[in-house]
């Protein structure tokens, strides 16, 4: 396994909020994954001098950092059985299973949709994406990317299942990544959530910040700080205690159905970080239904759905039967 030495260095503008080095740098995405803030060899500087990575920045300091990223150019080819919904010579659709991981990191080093794909298209096939912390449909920005091969441009967590579009060519993954970038591509969610919603229809809109008291969540955060979320939802069907949900995301932030989900008050049924702690016994109800994109080549608006899983079905299928008892 490569590796590639990284260096940034900036002068904190005037107005910023005083904060930790490591959570000021991360929230620049375009300069520095948040998943290096972890790792060891990681060196912090203020001012040309090395700090522990909780030292608080000041307007007008000189922060640098220095990080490490692995490179995978040796993936393994596996494989594993995927969903096509759609196929040709420019892009591939998939209904991404559930428990699926999209590509090599720390504890899933093998068994990813890109070990997938290796064994479907060849060891050249994807490009290694910039963090490890973008996941649930973050954006990529490839602009910088000089060698950019085809693969991955957005991406679903493990235990959210769904459709994910795929690049096979250099110019479909320019083209495809510019429009995740830009918002043009329209994505829908299904959802299973805990409570009565407070409407029938609703729009959220609020910024999203990493949780203070845990690194792994992240929360609704006051005006001016954390990143846009704009989410829109209408419940399909409402019980006593649980709706079936259409979500529309307008923004791909980390976690932000989750996160504004749980912010009402309905967390998604078994989500392990913003669900009810009550031992449920099924696994996360977040399903990617339907993506609509323009096609790389001529342009045509296309959308595709997957439908819903089997695990939903079930839920459903047993409080139905629940309440006619």
């Amino acid at each position: 396994m490569a590796t590639k030495q990284h260096h940034v260095s900036i002068v904190v503008p005037e107005g910023t909020i005083g904060q930790r080095i490591d959570r000021y740098l991360a929230s620049l995405s375009d300069v520095f994954p948040r998943a290096a803030s972890t790792d060891s060899r990681t060196i912090f500087l203020i001012n040309g001098n090395q700090v522990k990575k909780s030292k608080a920045i000041k307007p007008n300091d000189t922060v640098e950092v220095h990080w490490v990223e692995e490179l995978f150019d040796k993936i393994e080819p596996q494989d594993i059985p995927l969903s096509i919904l759609y196929e040709d010579g420019h892009m591939l659709v998939i209904d991404k299973q559930q428990s699926l991981v999209v590509h090599p990191g720390a504890g899933n080093w093998d068994h990813t949709l890109v070990n997938a794909l290796v064994h479907r298209y060849g060891e050249h096939f994807f490009t290694k994406p910039t963090s490890e912390d973008q996941t649930d449909d973050d954006e990529e920005d490839l602009s910088g990317f000089s060698d950019i091969r085809p693969g991955i441009v957005h991406r679903l967590d493990k235990d959210t299942s769904g459709v994910m579009v795929i690049a096979k060519d250099r110019s479909a993954h320019i083209d495809l990544s510019s429009q995740f970038k830009e918002r043009s591509i329209e994505k829908y969610y299904i959802v299973l959530v805990h409570g009565r919603m407070p409407s029938r229809r609703g729009h959220l809109e609020t910024t999203i910040v990493r949780d203070p008291r845990n690194r792994k969540r992240f929360i609704v955060g006051k005006e001016g700080e954390g990143k846009h979320a704009k989410t829109d939802y209408l419940v399909l069907r409402q019980w006593s205690d649980m709706a079936l949900v259409r979500v529309r995301l307008h923004t791909g932030r980390t976690h932000q159905i989750r996160v504004h989900l749980s912010h009402i008050g309905c967390p998604i049924m078994g989500d392990p970080i913003y669900g009810r702690r009550n031992n449920e016994s099924y696994t996360m109800m977040l399903h990617a239904f339907s993506l609509e994109l323009s096609h790389p080549l001529t342009g045509i608006r296309l959308r595709f759905r997957a439908p819903m899983p089997q695990r939903f079905k079930d839920v459903i299928r047993a409080k139905d039967e629940k309440q006619v008892r």
